[in-house]
Formats: C-alpha cells, sequence, structure tokens
C-alpha cells in the first residue's frame, strides 16, 4: 500500500468517525480497523490523534480558502479598475458559492460539514479551535472588503450582520447535506441553485439596511 493511500485511507476513516461519533470519542482502535491500517500507522503519519483532526480539518478547508481568496480579491481587482467600492453582494457571493458548492465537491464532504457542524454546538473546543485557526485569515479578508463595500456600517454593526450571515450559510449547508424532507402542507425545498441564489439575496438585503 501506498504511503499516501494509507494516509488518505486514516483521514477518510476519522473524518467519517469524528463526524459520527465525536473527536473525542473515536478510538483510534475503531478508526485504525475502519480504515484498514495498523495501529501504529496514525502515529508515524500524524504524530498524534490531534494532529490527525488537523489534517483532516486542513486538507479539506485549505484548497476551499484559497478559492474564496481568489474570488474575493477578483471582486475587489474589479472594482478598483473602475474606482468604485467592490459591491456588497459580489462579495457574499464570492465567499458564499465556493462554500456551498463544496457539498459535493469530493466523497466525505458532507462528513466534513457534519463534523464541522456538530464541532460548533458542542461544547468541547478542541475541533472548533482547529476549524477557526484555518479560517480566520480568509474571514478577515471578508470583514475587511466588506467595509470598503459598506463605508457607513459601523465596525461592530458589520460583524454582527456577518455574523448572522454566517449563522444562516451553516444551516444552509447542514441542513442541505442532509436528504431533502418534504414538509406535508409546505413548498418543495428549492433546488441547490435556487437556494444559493436566495441566500445571498437575503443575506446581501440584511447586510446592507440601515441602521
Amino acid at each position: 500500500m501506498l504511503q499516501t493511500d494509507t494516509k488518505s485511507r486514516i483521514m477518510d476513516a476519522a473524518e467519517q468517525l469524528f463526524a459520527r461519533d465525536g473527536f473525542h470519542t473515536t478510538s483510534l482502535r475503531g478508526l485504525t480497523e475502519l480504515a484498514n491500517v495498523n495501529l501504529a500507522a496514525v502515529n508515524y503519519h500524524f504524530g498524534s490523534k490531534e494532529g490527525l483532526l488537523q489534517a483532516v480539518i486542513s486538507r479539506r478547508l485549505l484548497p476551499l480558502n484559497e478559492l474564496r481568496r481568489q474570488k474575493l480579491k477578483t471582486v475587489l481587482n474589479q472594482a478598483a479598475t473602475v474606482g468604485s467600492p467592490p459591491p456588497a453582494a459580489d462579495l457574499l457571493r464570492a465567499f458564499i458559492e465556493p462554500t456551498l458548492d463544496f457539498r459535493n465537491s469530493a466523497p466525505g464532504a458532507k462528513d466534513f460539514i457534519a463534523l464541522i457542524g456538530r464541532s460548533l454546538s458542542e461544547p468541547d473546543e478542541t475541533v472548533r479551535n482547529y476549524f477557526i485557526q484555518q479560517i480566520l485569515p480568509v474571514f478577515k479578508l471578508l470583514f475587511d472588503s466588506l467595509q470598503k463595500a459598506l463605508p457607513d456600517l459601523p465596525a461592530d454593526i458589520l460583524m454582527a450582520r456577518l455574523q448572522f450571515t454566517m449563522g444562516a450559510m451553516g444551516h444552509t449547508m447542514c441542513s442541505s447535506a442532509r436528504p431533502k424532507q418534504l414538509i406535508p402542507g409546505f413548498p418543495a425545498p428549492l433546488s441547490d441553485t435556487g437556494l444559493v441564489a436566495d441566500l445571498i439575496r437575503f443575506v446581501s438585503a440584511g447586510l446592507e439596511a440601515p441602521c
């Protein structure tokens, strides 16, 4: 078995079990059995269980963050070319579209979404802290860019509204990663394309609302 295959199998198994059972509850023995590798392989490749967690998060978030960063920079560069503030809706789209497209980007993506969703509601901060470390630079870029788009909006109000936006996006990701449920007497859920477009319209209106 190639070394890269071993590492990938371990990360795939960890992603699945961390999402289903939680980081601390998952045993290395159960994880390595699922990955079909020996027990020493985790320490050999990742140094520790915490090192494995960091690798699982980095594997998904680093490419996603780079894509979001590129799209945000494109909006900023286009605005600078014409000498106008960047449109807030375009900045939100640059951040939100890749995030929601991530759901179908690769096998295991939905397990990763479940893992992050679980970390945001559990009292233990281990997974949450690693996630925040990874996302902070691109979140800061989004916040700074929105300050250019909405210069009259106080920074504390912008931050609060951006947190509302992240909450709406996170809920949409977690709920849409599960099979769509039809509720008797209510309209069918939007398609993925319609969901993304309407979420951006919704959060843009809230972000740009007068104080």
